[in-house]
């Protein structure tokens, strides 16, 4: 099993101030690159059998802070943040999971980051309940008491 990863980390998104002047020069770092990539996988056929993830350990707030600041910015949202996926046999468009209508604020329950990481071990043909790896002499579980597959996302 080969797995890549891919970090783009050209500028700092610490975006607390002056999200003005640096969300420009953002798009323009990830935008073409993102594109490139699944445009290309799709070419060669290989989008199909290829999971991408864009996803932060965090989420920002929807609203710009400290507006009578000179260079406002946007601070760290813990309570909802959105990732996507792209290729596999996942459903275009298809959501998991709400926020209330600002984007602050998820919605019922928030999904665990162990139905994730469920998700994406049932993409590679593995069972999150099965799968160990041992960690200081035990066996481990990478979503110690069991993920739900986000089945709503799959085509």
């Amino acid at each position: 099993l080969l797995i890549h990863g891919v970090e783009i980390s050209k500028y700092s998104w610490d975006d607390h101030g002056n999200i003005k002047e640096r969300m420009p020069y953002h798009a323009i770092e990830v935008d073409q690159p993102v594109a490139g990539l699944l445009k290309d996988l799709k070419m060669r056929g290989l989008l199909e059998e290829t999971l991408v993830v864009w996803a932060s350990e965090m989420g920002r707030t929807p609203f710009i802070n400290d507006l009578k600041s000179d260079k406002p910015g946007r601070d760290h949202n813990q309570w909802g943040l959105v990732m996507w996926l792209a290729g596999g046999d996942v459903k275009g468009g298809a959501t998991a999971g709400e926020t209330d209508e600002f984007g602050i604020r998820a919605l019922k329950e928030p999904i665990p980051l162990r139905d994730v990481h469920a998700t994406i071990l049932d993409f590679m043909g593995l069972s999150d309940e099965r799968l160990t790896y041992l960690h200081a002499g035990r066996f481990r579980k990478l979503t110690d008491i069991g993920g739900k597959v986000l089945k709503e996302i799959f085509a």
